[in-house]
């Protein structure tokens, strides 16, 4: 680790790396816009931002945030808004590390965590302003999430600890901790070096040993099911747990006479999004009566007594985050998606600043992203969909206000193209948002070729902002249609519960809606591809299976395509990990209903694929099992479907190098190119 002396983009440092497969060289120093005559690299649509997640310590007197180091790498910089000091932290030109997710404890301590080739945790570590380039580690090594800071004990945070690689029994839970960061001892020690074994053996004693020594207190595990969250009072003090036993969801409130109590509350139809203002008490999210949005309001936990309504949007359910005033410690607003992210403020002060900022960037869409204790320093972040993120700070105090930090500078936004938000109708009569980016000239005199471009998860949607794969597709020619379907948060008001589960059902929404753009007269329809990463890999391969005729060509990364495979590979760690028991109650048994698990997987149909497939995976990914496209690809070649392939050691779920990330944006721009090529033109008949 070590401390640069300017920030990165007036530190000079060159770097330039070439891709032997791929065409583009990748200069990281350059953070101007290509010239406007000149074609705009891969790169520029997928590398690092600069600067982002900016954090204001408690008074507001410093503000950390992460930052690209120039080297395809995130480091940490503290400003210090008063002294004029700057400090970076990042790993070394030689290594592969990264940081990430940084929080402040007070006015000087901050924690923070470091990856290792993009792939492995390497744990949680604490840094002090003024010798930033002397951080020390809390935790290695071990499955270190941060639970809460509370306000009047900072330096004895709360961290759920899901599995420790040091201790004997690795992989099991060992539950919250309250951890001491006043304690500076310990090595940063990096295990995926090699090492002579009696070195490792004692590096691994040294990492434990350190690991203990910042364990102060151990709080007891829930008494039933496999532990995945857990969750503060209002006060920053253990709260909550959640658990699930045979794939049922279960939540506990921390009792310190009784340790856990369960809690009279069905999260199979109320969802919990943090504590409320009074004890025991949370905000959750109930659905609403007959077949209206889901409604946001106050519950007490342990009585599942229902309290006052908080936010009650008349279109779409509520799934975002609470925001907590951090000097009361009061709920005082909101954030969720419609068609795109919106704020509610429950709170005048906020609702004031928000109204200030709304008419001060007009057409943009801003966020308050911090403040200070003292509500009077805001950080702000603006964007819109042809314009990356640009921060900016604003003093309520003192009226003024500042530039901090455009985040993509080598992005023109005036080259990018806009994004609109269109409606489509299911065939079972409801209608979904769907975002339309055109390329330029697109209009039925010349219709575009088109990309349906499928969000993964299911549970999560794509919505309205910057989006660079969309920008580099539309920047090729290509319309790029993003359907959200059912399962996607926002529209399960509309639906039966079971339709969260149900994959045929959002696949034909995505039919639905790429039929619907065509419609429009604006799209081509002999040239029209199907794209996607994880299960929307998984929409993707399911395009071409069920809708023979509608794509010419489909793209794959990461994907999933049996289910039957994917419950088999997670039993092996049942114990541990809650996902196998959940996909058994909720998908059923492949050994029970053996004719469900054969139509919802299109891997065992790829004799129905007659268009060429590119499938890319990578090789370490932990989501979604590399032999999910091994087994795939194996079924192209049976068939004899045409088919490219692109694995990658060293990625997991995705692609998180640059230089890989611009060599599957090159493969993917030829494949597009050559498989929705114009058709010949048929003569008329004589």
């Amino acid at each position: 680790m070590q401390s640069f002396r300017r920030f990165v983009l007036t530190c000079g440092v060159l770097l330039v790396l070439t891709n032997s497969r791929a065409s583009e060289k990748l200069d990281l120093t350059r953070v101007t816009p290509v010239p406007a005559g000149q074609e705009i690299p891969i790169m520029d649509f997928f590398r690092l931002p600069l600067w982002y997640q900016p954090t204001l310590n408690p008074s507001g007197t410093h503000v950390a945030a992460i930052v690209d180091t120039g080297q395809d790498h995130e480091g940490l910089i503290v400003y210090g808004l008063e002294s004029k000091k700057l400090e970076v932290l990042g790993a070394s030109r030689t290594s592969d590390k990264d940081l990430y997710n940084c929080t402040w404890l007070d006015d000087r301590r901050l924690i923070f965590f470091l990856s290792t080739e993009k792939l492995f945790g390497m744990g949680m570590f604490a840094a002090e302003v003024g010798r930033l380039n002397a951080p020390f580690p809390l935790l290695q090594y071990c499955g270190a999430r941060l639970v809460s800071v509370p306000p009047k004990d900072p330096l004895h945070p709360l961290v759920w600890i899901s599995y420790d690689a040091l201790e004997e029994g690795a992989q099991t839970d060992s539950g919250v901790m309250t951890i001491d960061t006043g304690t500076e001892s310990g090595a940063i020690i990096d295990l995926t070096r090699a090492m002579a074994p009696d070195v490792r053996w004692s590096v691994q004693n040294q990492a434990r040993d350190d690991n203990r020594k910042h364990m102060l207190k151990t709080f007891p595990l829930p008494p039933e099911g496999i532990g995945y969250g857990y969750a503060p009072d209002r006060e920053g003090k253990l709260g909550f747990a959640y658990t699930s036993k045979d794939g049922v969801l279960s939540m506990y409130r921390w009792a310190p006479e009784k340790a856990w109590v369960k809690c009279p509350v069905d999260l199979e139809t109320i969802d919990v999004f943090g504590a409320g203002n009074e004890p025991n008490e949370v905000v959750a999210g109930l659905h609403g009566e007959n077949g209206t949005p889901r409604v946001l309001r106050m519950m007490n936990a342990a009585t599942g007594e229902l309290g006052q309504v908080l936010l009650n949007d008349k279109e779409y359910d509520f799934e975002g985050s609470i925001v907590r005033d951090r000097a009361t410690r009061q709920v005082i607003g909101a954030r969720y998606q419609r068609a795109g992210s919106v704020a509610v403020w429950f709170d005048e002060k906020y609702r004031a600043v928000q109204k200030l900022l709304d008419t001060s960037f007009k057409g943009q869409i801003v966020r308050i992203v911090d403040n200070n204790d003292a509500g009077t320093l805001f950080l702000i972040a603006a964007y819109t969909d042809r314009q990356p993120v640009i921060y900016s700070w604003v003093d309520v105090s003192k009226n003024t206000a500042g530039l901090i930090k455009n985040s993509m500078p080598w992005i023109e936004p005036n080259r990018m193209r806009p994004m609109q938000m269109i409606k489509f109708k299911t065939r079972d009569g409801h209608r979904l948002d769907a975002y339309v980016t055109l390329p330029d000239g697109a209009s039925k005199a010349h219709p575009a070729p088109l990309v349906v471009l499928s969000h993964g998860g299911p549970w999560v949607r794509d919505t309205w902002g910057f989006d660079g794969e969309v920008q580099f597709l539309a920047s090729r020619g290509y319309a790029v249609l993003q359907p959200n379907y059912r399962g996607s948060p926002g529209y399960d008001w509309m639906f039966p519960d079971s339709d969260r589960w149900d994959f045929l059902k959002m696949h034909e929404d995505v039919t639905d809606a790429t039929k619907a753009m065509l419609g429009t007269g604006i799209i081509d329809p002999t040239r029209v591809a199907i794209m996607g990463g994880s299960f929307g890999a998984y929409l993707a391969l399911s395009g071409v299976v069920n809708d023979p005729g509608l794509y010419r060509c489909a793209v794959t990364i990461a994907g999933v395509f049996d289910w039957a495979t994917v419950i088999k590979t997670k039993k092996f760690d049942r114990y541990e990990n809650p996902s196998y028991n959940r996909l058994l109650l909720k998908l059923g048994d492949p050994k029970k209903e053996a004719d469900k698990f054969d139509a919802i997987s299109p891997a065992r149909h790829v004799d129905r694929v007659h268009v060429p497939v590119f499938v890319a995976h990578g090789k370490d990914d932990h989501v979604a099992d590399i032999g999910e496209s091994q087994r795939l690809i194996a079924e192209l070649e049976k068939y004899r479907v045409p088919h490219e392939t692109l694995i990658v050691g060293g990625e997991g779920h995705g692609m998180a190098h640059l230089k890989n990330q611009v060599e599957l944006y090159s493969r993917i721009e030829a494949f597009l190119a050559k498989n929705l090529a114009p058709l010949p033109a048929v003569a008329a008949a004589p």
